[in-house]
């Protein structure tokens, strides 16, 4: 015998479906938005000039736009960020998982989540203040605000999304795993590192996922800390222009062309986004049907 639907159930259902689809549409109107803002420049400038070209001067006499500083500035930024920001949320996300003493643990997850809440422009404006005058007399350099100091800022941020999402992974791995481990006379440290993480590599490397999305897309913080000039990012210690930056930068008082490429370079930044997504979640999904 059939059953019958509950008329709740089926209002809840519906609902669901259309926020779901609500989600979908901006994704695509989005999309939509910024292919058709952002061809047009492409096409006058030039795809090879546009994406390679070594020199940004919008408003110049004989204006050029090519963003490979900016491409380039965004790439080292984001890995030096990962290659700092990922070790010590790991490394802390397992102290807190399960070695951490439960007032401790305690203590600094809430400490974690005031960091996840501090806004952008609070990270910017602490790092311009002391980070960047404190780079500037370390390395006696004629200004701190350079690559360096975004990376450490963009390091920073990335750690609460990758300390939480680390510990609910870590914490959801089956008691049993570790019980056998220790059972069979390894330490818990060796358990903790060669069970517990490696059963909790999915999750892990999700909130690795959610790094690299916060480091790449970030744009207040960095715009105040790295000096925001458009220069090749030849040196840590050289002032640099993030694509994000580009786009906030100059879009208030930009017009013509000018305002068209930097749509263009919103465009740029938002494929390199979903690029990485994309080749992440296909390596995560290939780790999944391994185990």
């Amino acid at each position: 015998m059939k059953k019958k639907s509950n008329p709740l159930e089926t209002f809840v259902h519906g609902v669901f479906l259309i926020m779901g689809l609500i989600t979908i549409a901006c994704v695509l109107l989005i999309t939509v938005y910024l292919v058709i803002s952002g061809i047009p420049a492409i096409r006058e400038i030039g795809l090879v000039d546009f994406l390679f070209g070594d020199t940004w001067a919008s408003t110049a006499k004989e204006p050029l736009y090519g963003i490979l500083p900016f491409i380039l500035t965004s790439v080292y930024g984001t890995a030096g960020a990962i290659a700092i920001g990922v070790p010590v949320g790991f490394m802390t996300a397992v102290y807190l998982a399960k070695l951490a003493p439960k007032k401790v643990k305690a203590f600094m997850e809430h400490a974690v989540s005031m960091l996840a809440g501090i806004p952008s422009v609070v990270y910017g404006l602490v790092g311009m203040m002391v980070l960047v005058p404190g780079i500037r007399k370390l390395f006696n350099i004629p200004d701190g605000a350079s690559l360096l100091s975004a990376i450490i800022v963009l390091a920073i941020m990335i750690l609460p999304s990758i300390i939480k999402m680390s510990i609910t992974a870590l914490e959801a791995v089956p008691k049993e795993y570790e019980e056998a481990s220790l059972a069979l006379g390894a330490t818990p440290e060796e358990t903790y590192f060669k069970v517990s993480v490696p059963a909790a590599k999915s999750g892990i490397a999700a909130a690795v996922v959610m790094g690299v999305g916060r480091a790449i897309g970030e744009a207040m913080a960095v715009m105040m800390v790295a000096g925001n000039a458009p220069n090749m990012p030849n040196s840590l210690f050289q002032s640099v222009r993030f694509l994000t930056t580009a786009v906030a930068s100059e879009m208030s008082y930009s017009s013509g062309l000018q305002q068209q490429a930097l749509y263009s370079i919103a465009l740029v930044l938002f494929l390199f986004i979903m690029l990485i997504n994309a080749v992440l979640n296909f390596f995560l999904k290939g780790e999944k049907e391994k185990a």
